[in-house]
């Protein structure tokens, strides 16, 4: 009996103690089916969006105190990017097409935040995605379609797109043709380059830098082509700007009137140069980054690339460098910010919407995708993160802002995870939309104070 109470008061000890460190946890919201807060902001909302909604489905999504994610469609597929039009409808890049769904359109009918009409058009997969003026553009990994849209901001005729450019460099490798439209007539597309950094074989210990790189020729770069031009081959656009490995996070900012992108990192320092570096250091190197993108720009790849701990652009072990050595990516073009190697940056969205509070407006959210290659580490990244703007530039250290999609708190590879962000768009509501490609899950994120 004596031994039975001992383990009551051990229990009723354990339980207040859980109880404390619960309430003076961080205000960090897990959005779940119960958590949903009250109503939104009256001009940006139809309707309550929470009464009916399953908020976060198979995950729970952590987000800032005040914001609550509605799962607007539970799985639609290989979702790669998006684009919301004026009235709410979301249309979403497949990155691949079987049974013409290149392109899925969905309709929240009765404005309860959740997607109750499906429909698909396209024969083509893709990743880039945009609304300008009039039309949907959409990529497929070699052309840059656009389609007319009608009185109600929908596609007027989704079986005879038009095509703006074709004969783009498809190479398997790095092959997303990410799209961004700015105000004076331009759409710019990224090709990636078909390598991790340019050696004579690729991936390949002990296979030197090819110097000058040809890959820079066709590929490497963002290309700048008309938005109203049909038909343009791949040589009549212009090479805006070189040296970038792979892009797919790629936006412009209105307010800034610039070009901004996110570069994926090379990848296996350690495998290749393990006397250089060791395995920590090749989970964290190189940093993925963040450009200002201006014509005539070059980031340096394949030479260089940019350690976060020496802050500054090194030059790279397959054209002489020691992991410390500088030569010449001391004069190319730096990054706006660093973050973490490996995170996989897949979308980059300007928030110009009103509902969320000042501290959001003109910043930048980015998807990251997650990581592969960070072992020993775990595998990190699977979020999305904001960074609060000023003149142009990062004003702040970037913050966590959506978590949990993975559904597991220790990602030992990306398998594991449940979801994994991938694209960003703004609705009309200025709520925010996130894509996931693993099951093709959208949320909708909205701010309710």
């Amino acid at each position: 009996m004596k031994k039975i109470f001992s383990y009551a008061i051990t229990l009723w000890v354990l339980l207040a103690i859980a109880t404390a460190c619960g309430n003076n946890a961080p205000k960090t919201e897990n959005t779940s089916k119960d958590t949903a807060a009250a109503a939104e902001p009256k001009k940006d909302s139809t309707e309550d969006e929470s009464k009916k909604s399953p908020v976060s489905g198979d995950v729970q999504l952590k987000l800032p105190g005040g914001f609550t994610a509605i799962e607007v469609t539970p799985g639609i597929g290989p979702a790669r990017q998006l684009v919301v039009n004026s009235k709410g409808d979301i249309y979403v890049k497949m990155s691949d097409a079987h049974g013409n769904k290149g392109i899925i359109e969905l309709k929240d009918k009765n404005g309860d935040g959740i997607a109750d009409e499906t429909t698909s058009f396209g024969n083509y997969g893709g990743t880039g995605i945009a609304i300008k003026n009039g039309y949907l553009y959409a990529s497929s990994n070699s052309e840059v379609f656009r389609y007319k849209l009608n009185a109600n901001d929908e596609v007027a005729d989704p079986n005879n797109p038009e095509k703006i450019v074709t004969g783009l460099v498809d190479r398997g490798q790095h092959n997303s043709k990410s799209i961004a439209l700015d105000d004076a007539g331009n759409i710019y597309v990224n090709i990636g380059a078909p390598s991790n950094a340019c050696q004579v074989q690729d991936r390949t210990k002990g296979s030197r830098g090819q110097d000058p790189c040809p890959i820079l020729e066709t590929a490497g770069g963002i290309w700048q082509f008309k938005a109203n031009k049909l038909n343009q081959s791949y040589p009549e656009g212009v090479r805006y700007c070189t040296g970038i490995r792979n892009i797919v996070g790629l936006d412009w900012n209105r307010k800034e009137k610039q070009l901004y992108a996110m570069q994926h990192g090379r990848d296996q320092l350690h495998d290749f140069y393990p006397d250089m570096y060791d395995d920590k250091q090749s989970a964290e190197l190189p940093a993925e980054e963040m450009f200002l993108v201006k014509k005539g720009s070059n980031f340096g790849w394949p030479y260089c690339y940019y350690d976060e701990f020496q802050n500054k652009k090194i030059l790279g072990p397959e054209y002489g460098g020691d992991a410390k050595k500088q030569g010449r990516c001391a004069g190319v073009d730096q990054p706006i910010m660093a973050f973490p190697g490996h995170l996989a940056p897949n979308a980059l969205l300007f928030y110009t919407g009103s509902q969320f509070p000042e501290h959001y407006r003109n910043g930048a959210f980015i998807c990251f995708h997650g990581s592969w290659n960070r072992a020993p580490e775990s595998q990190a990244g699977f979020f999305v993160v904001f960074v609060p703007f000023k003149n142009g530039k990062p004003s702040g250290k970037y913050e966590v802002f959506a978590d949990g999609f993975t559904g597991v708190a220790v990602v030992k590879g990306p398998g594991q995870a449940k979801h994994r962000p991938m694209g960003l768009a703004m609705g009309p509501d200025g709520a925010i939309y996130v894509s996931d490609d693993v099951k093709g899950t959208i949320w909708k994120i909205v701010y309710r104070g």
